[in-house]
């Protein structure tokens, strides 16, 4: 795409040469849609709008394989349980009202791809581009997670892709001063070479300092202030997150971008001092497309033109193309749209925090984005149809043929531990799985308790953050999916990891509000991938209605498969919940010996794409569990009533009630004495939704049991804490077995620094 200046492919010259060969193809671009691109100018495009339109029209910018099916969220009430939705679907991030004058925005998105090729840059520019998405939208940022998905913990490729991955959330996160308060570390062979790296931020705003992305009012100045444009990540994510990867890796390796924190944390401080100075009028993070994807969409946000002067962009390589420039996805940018009378206390701001800005261009009426290069023009184009007139594939996808097999073959058929000593085994064996280990030595990579407003993190269920210092205001942040639910049915595997993430923020005491998505999947174009993201689209739109949790935005990630293998379909869903006092949180493990254990909701047998059959059988085949929105709504109202009177709370997900009762019991090392009633094995080991763990002081025993029937939700004595193991008793040979807290963590702490030696 390189020209020399004498060679500048302007759209005069355009006019005149129609027939040139352009590298259309190369570019990720189909015949037809360069075809629609020469229609819409009529006439070729120069090479600079090429660049454009082929990142704009990318996979990953576009979603133009997954509008058609991602419009059903719009259609969902735009209002949590708190009041109306501030922003939502097509800002930069989802913003919602917690009262007391407070909102939060929070959103969650891939960098999938990058991270494969450059594992540590990959993982640290994803968390820099969440943040960017936030502070655009007027908040300043408090708290980051980051679900991860690896292939299978002894191979090759775990070993090279995970360290830096782990390293590239951690440092980048650190030096920002950010806490990454939750999360997931998943394990499976379908990520192997398909790492899934997905981050989470959220932010805090008063409702007046709400920004959205537009560039109105003629005459105003386009501003782009951060960090210099630069060489790295050109094409970056927009044409890496639209490729198949092959068996010898991606088909194109455009550079990862290269963060640099500590001029982010820069940015951050420059930007919010901006907005409280009010000399801004419109912004907009630069990430996928770079100046390509700013320009275009504030342009067609706001009034519909732009003049830019790109030989005004401030460039670490002076060597830089204009095409280059425009398809640069450096990081640590923004751009603001700035009335005239303002640029003078805008620049001063910006010097003040070493922040170099420069203004680019400025807002006109004229409904076209015009670049110029050295006062040749070598853009003009209608914005709209390079931000949100690319093409829209109703791709055809049909149930594929092996899918009434996989569900015939149940894991309620496979061999079960019958006897105290088997059962014994089998929760140690979990215990110590690589998806229901420690997480430890991910984990402490991340600072969680900077900023000191941490009130849950990791190994909790679900995040916490303080919002408030006097009134103790706080959100609670949980992301899951089960991506063995997914593959056995994705309508269900989709509602499976909204209902568990909806949980989770329920167990800590906090209201559940609104979600936020990250839709992995393999190729758009292989019919059976279609076939599960429409179906996981649709089951995700209907158990939001049903929860009365809107989508407030969020990000697809296609194309992730090596060769004809995709990946678990994989929705992860992010949950954001309120809760008023932060201080009367409930915490997940046990508090105190003496305490009497109650197990929440109805266990039933369901055993399919369970943490059982996988670990103990390799197994994947059958039903996954059942759906019961009622009965999650109930256990959600009996849990934020709940608060102050109970003392713990877990939610039962992986692994069952044996991994509740391990995780209770590990952190204050209080073992419980519990005895089950029925078939023992599926007590442990079923993975039935809408279970809780509690514990409650022994004189409360009676105001628990009054609540949970005033909501209608199951509740069975199981024991009480105490002691230093784990002592579990039943209708099984033996009659009970004993597990000592210490053997149960030296095998649950050991799987992850053993394997990563």
């Amino acid at each position: 795409m390189t020209e020399s200046r004498s060679a500048l492919d302007t759209v005069a010259v355009a006019s005149t040469d129609p027939e040139r060969e352009q590298p259309w193809a190369d570019l990720g671009l189909k015949e037809d849609e360069y075809a629609r691109i020469r229609e819409i100018l009529g006439r070729r495009p120069t090479s600079s709008e090429l660049a454009m339109y082929s990142v704009m029209w990318s996979e990953h910018c576009s979603y133009k394989s997954s509008k058609v099916h991602l419009r059903q969220f719009g259609e969902l009430k735009q209002e949590t349980p708190r009041g109306p939705m501030l922003a939502g679907i097509g800002e930069n991030a989802g913003v919602l009202d917690i009262g007391q004058g407070y909102a939060v925005s929070f959103k969650v998105e891939s960098h999938n791809h990058p991270s494969y090729v450059e594992p540590y840059q990959g993982a640290a520019t994803g968390i820099g581009g969440i943040v960017r998405d936030i502070i655009a939208m007027g908040a300043r940022p408090v708290a980051v997670m980051d679900p991860l998905r690896f292939g299978p913990l002894d191979a090759d490729d775990t070993h090279r892709v995970l360290p830096g991955i782990v390293a590239g959330v951690g440092g980048y996160g650190n030096c920002l001063g950010l806490p990454n308060i939750g999360g997931e570390a998943v394990f499976d062979e379908t990520y192997i070479g398909n790492p899934l790296v997905n981050a989470l931020a959220v932010g805090v705003l008063r409702h007046e300092d709400l920004h959205l992305a537009n560039a109105t009012g003629e005459g105003n100045l386009v501003v782009l202030y951060g960090a210099r444009t630069g060489g790295d990540g050109i094409g970056g994510v927009s044409v890496l997150a639209s490729e198949t990867f092959d068996a010898d890796g991606p088909a194109k390796r455009p550079a990862v971008q290269v963060g640099d924190p500590f001029m982010e944390k820069l940015l951050i401080e420059c930007t919010l001092e901006l907005y409280a100075a009010h000399v801004v009028a419109g912004i907009q993070d630069l990430g996928g497309a770079g100046l390509s994807c700013a320009t275009s969409e504030l342009a067609s946000a706001g009034d519909g033109g732009m003049h830019v002067h790109l030989d005004k962009v401030p460039l670490r390589d002076s060597t830089l193309s204009p095409e280059e420039i425009l398809m640069s996805e450096s990081q640590e940018r923004m751009m603001a749209v700035v009335e005239p009378k303002n640029i003078d206390a805008f620049l001063a701001i910006c010097a003040k925090w070493d922040v170099e800005a420069a203004v680019i261009g400025e807002v006109t009426e004229t409904g076209r984005l015009i670049i110029d290069w050295h006062g040749q023009t070598v853009v003009d184009v209608p914005p709209g149809t390079v931000a949100h007139e690319g093409p829209v594939y109703n791709r055809p996808f049909a149930r594929p043929d092996w899918q009434d097999a996989l569900q015939a073959d149940g894991a309620e058929k496979l061999e079960r531990p019958t006897t105290g000593a088997e059962l014994r085994e089998t929760v140690i064996k979990l215990a110590a799985s690589p998806n229901l280990c420690d997480k430890s030595w991910i984990t402490d990579q991340y600072d969680r308790y900077v900023r000191g407003n941490t009130v849950l993190s990791q190994p909790e269920d679900s995040g916490m953050i303080r919002i408030d210092d006097e009134t103790n205001l706080g959100v609670s942040v949980s992301t899951d999916c089960n991506g063995r639910f997914a593959k056995l049915d994705p309508f269900a595997g989709a509602q499976l990891a909204l209902v568990e993430s909806y949980r989770n923020v329920a167990t800590g005491g906090a209201q559940p509000l609104a979600v936020s998505d990250c839709l992995n999947f393999g190729s758009p174009e292989d019919p059976a991938v279609m076939w599960q993201f429409a179906q996981a689209c649709t089951g995700l739109k209907e158990g939001c209605q049903e929860l009365g949790t809107p989508v407030t935005g969020g990000n697809v990630s296609l194309y992730n498969q090596t060769g004809e293998v995709a990946i678990l379909p994989t929705p992860v869903v992010a949950v954001l919940g309120v809760i008023d006092d932060v201080t009367k949180r409930t915490p997940s493990s046990f508090q105190a010996e003496g305490q009497a254990v109650y197990l929440l909701g109805e266990t039933r047998e369901e055993l399919s794409g369970s943490e059982w059959a996988h670990v103990v059988h390799q197994h994947l085949g059958g039903l996954p569990p059942k759906v019961d929105f009622a009965a999650e709504k109930a256990l959600a109202a009996f849990l934020f009533e709940g608060v102050g009177l109970l003392a713990s709370a877990h939610d039962l997900s992986d692994g069952g009630l044996s991994q509740a009762l391990v995780e209770s019991s590990l952190k204050n090392s209080i073992g419980a004495t519990v005895t089950l009633e029925g078939d023992a094995f599926l007590g442990l080991f079923a993975e039935s939704t809408a279970r809780v763990l509690v514990t409650v002081a022994a004189d409360k025993t009676a105001e628990l049991e009054a609540l949970a029937a005033k909501h209608g939700v199951p509740a069975a004595a199981l024991g009480t804490t105490g002691g230093d193991s784990l002592i579990v008793g039943g209708s099984f040979e033996g009659g009970q077995f004993e597990l000592p807290i210490a053997e149960v963590r030296a095998a649950w702490s050991a799987t992850l620094p053993t394997a990563m030696a």
